[in-house]
């Protein structure tokens, strides 16, 4: 009788966590390697966000709190709705997970039945795949191309649903195109999704705040509050508040599934950590100009970066509106060879080329469920990317 599972035959390691793995063993082993592989603020945590955690230490505030999270954060969690997006919901409406990647599990485990449907536009964060699958449902990949901003657009939604349809996630700002949804955008889609009352939504905006050139992102409960009863609005304090390790991740839900996403939690982390939720309380009701702080270093990144790998030959990079990474297409270089002798089959070729000759990492499309092109992170110093810019636009030319 064999040892492990098979539902673990349905899932790979995170290949965002592998190439940041490979590139620290090559940095370890005496290469200059610089890393665009990670989702990670380079920012540190606020201070202000610090001294709250270390109050709560020194108050005793160490002890196990409620599942779903402590009643003062819950409370923030709503305000915080309120204020960004006139969402209202009430706090026993809310709950507190360790990260929001846990917020999906929940949600996944607790609604999903074997064969039960969940539209994803592609490209998409790796893990949402996976997680739907882990939880017994047929994940349903809709390719959204360049063309369209790598935007869903209501006509493919339509299509994409089946009587088997249990859930539509979105991701706006998006990992890994960084692309965003304005109201204008949201409005057929949700349109679409009034007409299939069945169907529920899972909204993750993590990137929420991290927009550029002024954009104004939405969500989808804000465009059409008839949604509401069948939404999951998911954030969290990992990006905005350069909170990563904290593990901070919440939803807004209707009660009925925060109950079951509870019920699963008591039965595997319980509450996460009592002082990062003593943090999170700050980070949320305290000062916000840290995050308007970096919101225009990433924007200066984001154009250097882009500039630069639109200089690049073969390489063709699209403007996000959001988030902290660009999506670029390797479509000029593919079916070429490497200076080191690589011939440049696809994106995993590529991005396996780049850091084995170059140094650089970055992740291939394919991990995202759209291959062609590759992820690289702006939330590294101007320099790094700078340099890794120039690396890349070095490896580009080397092609023949």
């Amino acid at each position: 009788m064999p040892l492990i599972a098979e539902r673990l035959d349905r899932i790979s390691p995170s290949q965002t966590i592998a190439i940041s793995t490979k590139a620290r063993a090559l940095k370890a082993a005496g290469r200059d390697i610089i890393s665009l592989s990670a989702g990670e603020p380079d920012f540190d945590t606020p201070q202000n966000v610090k001294d709250a955690a270390i109050r709560a230490i020194q108050a005793g505030d160490t002890k196990y709190t409620d599942v779903a999270g402590t009643p003062a954060l819950r409370r923030a969690v709503a305000d915080k709705f309120r204020r960004d997006s006139g969402l209202d919901y009430r706090p026993e409406e809310i709950i507190v997970s360790t990260g929001g990647k846990q917020v999906i599990f929940n949600a996944m485990l607790a609604t999903l039945n074997a064969g039960d449907e969940v539209i994803i536009p592609a490209p998409c964060w790796v893990s949402y795949p996976d997680i739907v699958a882990l939880a017994d449902g047929k994940p349903v990949l809709v390719p959204c191309g360049e063309n369209t901003g790598f935007k869903l657009r209501a006509e493919q939604l339509e299509a994409a649903i089946t009587p088997r349809t249990k859930w539509f996630f979105l991701n706006s700002p998006c990992n890994p195109t960084g692309a965003a949804y304005s109201a204008a955008d949201l409005a057929p889609i949700c349109a679409v999704l009034m007409r299939h009352p069945d169907i529920w939504v899972f909204t993750d905006d993590i990137y929420e705040k991290l927009v550029y050139d002024g954009f104004r992102p939405a969500t989808v409960v804000e465009v059409e509050p008839r949604l509401r009863a069948r939404t999951v609005t998911m954030n969290g304090c990992s990006k905005a508040y350069a909170m990563t390790g904290w593990r901070i991740g919440f939803a807004g839900a209707p009660v009925e599934l925060i109950k079951a996403m509870d019920k699963l939690q008591s039965q595997s982390t319980s509450n996460t950590s009592s002082i990062g939720q003593a943090a999170a309380v700050e980070a949320l009701n305290g000062p916000q100009e840290s995050i308007l702080a970096m919101v225009e270093v990433y924007q200066a990144r984001r154009d250097l970066v882009v500039e630069m790998l639109n200089a690049a030959p073969g390489i063709r990079c699209h403007k996000p509106e959001g988030a902290f990474y660009v999506y670029p297409s390797i479509a000029g270089c593919l079916g070429k060879t490497s200076r080191g002798g690589t011939l440049i089959r696809d994106d995993e070729a590529f991005v396996t080329a780049l850091l084995e000759e170059e140094g650089v990492a970055a992740v291939h499309g394919a991990a995202f469920m759209y291959p062609g092109y590759f992820r690289i992170s702006y939330a590294t110093s101007t320099d790094a990317l700078r340099e890794a810019c120039t690396r890349i636009q070095r490896f580009c030319q080397g092609l023949a």
